[in-house]
């Protein structure tokens, strides 16, 4: 009898901590947007985001904007450094780096490189590099843009990555069997965690991750262990964006930003 109920109590705080804790969005603003894709913030209060595929760059007294036909349809921006702000075309297997003002400050071709190089991710990395996924090789490598040098730097891989994120010292990914994974600069590579069929993926940064399902956003943080329900009213939602403690959701009528925070 004392093993049934000690059994009992095990599994009934086992269920109780794999619970998700909640965090309540605390509503901060609404911004009216009319473009195809939200990119995000900076510091300075410019937000970006994608239209008719022109590149756009906006405050309450300035739009700067940024366009090239001859590349093709913009694949990704990186913005986490508004000084050097990437656009990659993967159709031309081509990076431009642009400044503050969006003027072009760059142009790198990998099909005119030295080393055989197909990207198909790239983020910007730290001390003058980008992360690059190689498909070429299978590899994530670092390039250096200033002395135009490739290395790749982990073992290779061969199932497809899904969805990818990148700050200065991590590449960030998912793969299709939703494998979560981070590799560092010295090309550790870690799997993160494995996580459920979703209907939008945000990775924050390598140890933090938010997917919808539903209308539901839940936070996942594999270095705790831990994962949240984030309770805002939206139910239905384009995508979300998140960064220093504001959650923005993106629907067809605008933005609205919460206050979320994480114990």
């Amino acid at each position: 009898m004392k093993k049934i109920i000690f059994l009992f109590i095990i599994t009934f705080y086992t269920a109780l901590s794999s619970q998700n804790i909640e965090i309540i969005g605390s509503k901060t603003n609404t911004l009216v947007f009319d473009g195809d894709e939200f990119l995000g913030y900076d510091n300075l209060g410019f937000y970006y985001f994608i239209k008719n595929n022109v590149f756009h760059k906006r405050n309450n007294q300035n739009n700067l904007e940024y366009k090239n036909i001859s590349l093709g349809k913009i694949t990704k921006i990186d913005i986490q450094n508004p000084f050097k702000i990437i656009v990659f075309y993967e159709n031309f297997n081509t990076i431009i780096l642009l400044d503050n003002q969006l003027n072009e400050i760059q142009s790198i071709n990998f099909s005119e490189d030295n080393t055989p190089i197909i990207a198909t991710a790239v983020g910007l990395a730290s001390q003058n590099q980008f992360w690059i996924y190689n498909t070429m090789n299978q590899q994530i490598g670092l390039y250096d843009y200033l002395k135009k040098e490739y290395r790749a730097i982990a073992v290779p891989f061969i199932d497809t990555i899904k969805y990818y994120q990148s700050d200065f010292n991590s590449f960030s990914w998912i793969d299709q069997k939703n494998n979560w994974y981070s590799c560092d600069i010295f090309g550790k590579i870690v799997l993160r965690g494995i996580l459920p069929n979703s209907d939008y993926t945000l990775i924050i940064n390598k140890n933090q991750i938010m997917y919808a399902k539903s209308g539901i956003i839940t936070l996942e943080d594999a270095e705790k262990q831990k994962k949240y329900e984030i309770k805002i009213p939206e139910k239905t939602f384009n995508k979300f964006y998140y960064k220093d403690q504001i959650l923005s959701i993106f629907t067809s009528e605008g933005i609205t930003n919460y206050k979320i925070i994480i114990p």
